[in-house]
């Protein structure tokens, strides 16, 4: 008989996360993640997540909402959960928090919401690659910089690239990933690959197509 599943540094890890909708957010194992809580009933999660454990559960909803994300909202099937490493109260009653990623999750059922908040029962046994000491490595990561650094210039973004080069693999794909505008869906897929390896080769692949149709795009326009 196993014993509860816990995070890298033997902490127990929850069959039950408050859980927070939020369309483009990709938040990864290991990753950090910062957040602007406003929203009353995320303020509300936020206090009791401070007051127990620190975990809240990230997952996007499946279709796009110009105003809040409301709470009947479909929601994809997997999410990561963070840990609240840190954070600060602002003069005008925000949060300023930190996650940081400990596992994704396959979502279960969805619970009575709990002071305005939604909750999901969620399990971890797919990702236990998630909790292990070593991340794994990027096939190709100068492929990975190459493509990331076309896609960026295009978009007039600029990027540190001695120190992007410097880092480990995971964080370099955790990095590329949130800052990068790709599509919901795309963070979505992202997530769920199965590991680091399977992870910095989509998103190689996500970075060398848009490449191609901007240049694409470019020569159609000069001629």
């Amino acid at each position: 008989m196993t014993g509860p599943l816990r995070d890298p540094e033997g902490r127990r890890l929850p069959g039950t996360l408050p859980i927070f909708p939020l369309g483009g957010a990709l938040l990864l194992p290991r990753a950090k993640l910062p957040l602007n809580i406003f929203e009353p009933r995320y303020l509300t999660m936020t206090e009791d997540a401070l007051a127990g454990d620190r975990l809240i559960g990230m997952i996007q909803p499946r279709q796009a909402f110009e105003h809040p994300v409301p709470n009947d909202a479909a929601l994809y099937g997997v999410g990561c959960v963070g840990r609240i490493t840190s954070f600060s109260e602002t003069g005008d009653g925000r949060y300023l928090l930190t996650l940081t990623g400990v596992s994704r999750f396959v979502a279960g059922r969805e619970l009575d919401m709990v002071r305005g908040y939604r909750r999901l029962s969620v399990e971890y046994a797919r990702f236990a690659g998630d909790r292990g000491e070593d991340p794994g490595r990027v096939d190709g990561r100068d492929r990975l910089l190459a493509a990331a650094k076309a896609f960026l210039q295009k978009g007039g973004m600029q990027a540190d690239w001695p120190s992007m080069q410097a880092v480990p693999d995971d964080t370099l794909v955790s990095a590329l990933a949130m800052v990068c505008p790709l599509e919901p869906s795309e963070k979505q897929a992202l997530l769920e690959c199965p590991g680091l390896a399977e992870r910095g080769e989509f998103l190689t692949n996500l970075l060398e197509i848009a490449n191609r149709a901007g240049d694409d795009e470019s020569s159609r326009l000069r001629h």
